[in-house]
């Protein structure tokens, strides 16, 4: 059990790429499509680094 690797944290991703958004849509006048496209974003980039990660994680 000890020689498992630690999961990569995703949801600070999605956290972060959420904010980024919203701040950036606001901008420019749309800080709900900001918010999505920042949620799209991250999700997609956990996604990616859930599916990159779970060969490590021995499963």
């Amino acid at each position: 059990m000890a020689d498992r690797p630690a999961p990569r944290a995703g949801g600070f991703i999605i956290a972060v790429a959420i904010l980024v958004g919203t701040i950036g849509g606001g901008l420019m006048g749309q800080p709900s499509i900001g918010l999505l496209a920042g949620l799209a974003f991250g999700v997609a980039v956990s996604v990616a680094l859930w599916l990159r990660d779970r060969p490590r994680a021995g499963r």
